[in-house]
């Protein structure tokens, strides 16, 4: 929305700018927070297969697909024995998916959930101490309103930040722990523009508060001026990232500054531009996950993952790649894991998509085409 400083934009064309059973080891422990993890540099291009591309195995068989048959999976969070707890918006479960493709476990149902428009189960992050407390933290659309709730497995939620505007679009859900210890939220402004910048709402807003939920109300305001906050991402030195979803316009995807205003609805009100900007039809942003100097972006309505090198202050280098591009329909939550792979979820049922048969779907690209250098460290 703002055009002071440098953007990269991205169109329909790029612009400048497994084993058998799986062994599990042990009980459930976090991966601890921190920043992404150095993945190796893009495959060789002589390389016969490209990266993301569906690579040699059984015969009818896609290595990249580790899990098949989910209702909207939203949320994902990594566990330290590489499978990875995944929540589904429509219907609250919450799963343990395995990197082999084993069959996933339904762990629970959280109950409560308002899954009409795109509100249901938004968000999941791990408590920093859940090798500890076992606690998962999670946004979620009840009848009265958007909240964060935390609960052990099998366990009854308990409201952590309640009082988050609800509305039939723009519900908002990011969900992330900083290296700071402090958790951050990403809301939307529910339809209505005006809310993002009224200091005295909660709605279009990025909140920072403590594992209790302090501080309360509009005191958690860390970022204002956002559409529909959908995603959020770490840089290696604990820089926040976000991606703001935009009728109308490009979406956006921005580097997160403590009380900053990002310019929804009025672009003169902004004071930092976007890092990257993407149009239609190629946008619909939905995740973001950030490794080896490279900012990854999935796509819903583009039905693709945008991947952009960035220098040691968090500009665009060159040019955008795009991979996965209208081979599993529209993608959701990005994650890179441990070994430098990236966990991808479908939202092919959402109401939007045109789902296949094994939609939705939870994806593991072994080799993402990631580049080296850069990722804002210093």
């Amino acid at each position: 929305m703002r055009r002071a400083g440098p953007v990269a934009a991205i169109g329909l064309i790029v612009l400048t700018g497994c084993s058998d059973g799986y062994a599990a080891a042990g009980p459930w422990v976090v991966k601890p927070e921190g920043p992404p993890p150095v993945v190796a540099p893009p495959q060789d291009p002589s390389s016969s297969q490209q990266p993301g591309e569906p690579g040699p195995g059984a015969e009818g068989e896609d290595p990249n697909v580790v899990a098949t048959g989910l209702s909207v999976p939203t949320g994902l969070a990594l566990l330290t024995d590489g499978s990875a707890l995944v929540g589904e918006r429509n219907t609250g479960r919450i799963l343990q998916v395995f990197p082999d493709a084993s069959a996933p476990i339904e762990l629970m149902v959280v109950p409560g959930l308002d899954a009409t428009g795109d509100g249901g189960l938004l968000g999941l992050a791990l408590s920093p101490t859940y090798e500890q407390d076992r606690l998962i933290y999670a946004y979620i659309t009840t009848a009265e309103d958007n909240r964060v709730v935390k609960f052990p497995i099998g366990g009854a939620p308990n409201p952590v930040f309640t009082g988050i505007p609800k509305g039939a679009t723009h519900n908002g859900g990011a969900l992330l722990f900083g290296l700071d210890g402090a958790l951050y939220v990403g809301t939307g402004d529910t339809g209505v523009p005006d809310f993002a910048e009224d200091e005295q709402s909660v709605a279009g807003k990025v909140l920072r508060i403590d594992i209790f939920g302090e501080p309360v109300g509009i005191e958690a305001i860390y970022t204002s001026g956002h559409s529909d906050v959908t995603a959020l991402c770490l840089g290696p030195d604990g820089q926040l990232f976000g991606t703001d979803l935009i009728d109308g316009e490009p979406d956006e995807v921005n580097v997160l500054v403590e009380d900053e205003e990002y310019g929804w609805p009025r672009a003169d009100s902004g004071t930092i531009d976007p890092i990257l900007e993407i149009d239609p039809p190629g946008d619909g942003l939905g995740g973001c996950a950030l490794a080896g100097g490279s900012i990854a972006i999935s796509s819903l309505d583009g039905q693709r993952i945008y991947i952009n090198q960035l220098d040691a202050e968090y500009a665009p280098i060159g040019e955008v790649t795009e991979f996965l591009t209208s081979t599993y329909g529209r993608l959701r939550t990005l994650v890179f894991d441990a070994e430098g792979a990236l966990w991808v979820t479908t939202n092919n049922r959402d109401g939007i998509g045109t789902p296949t048969e094994d939609d939705d779907r939870v994806l593991r690209i072994l080799s993402p085409p990631i580049g080296g250098g850069g990722g804002g460290t210093s």
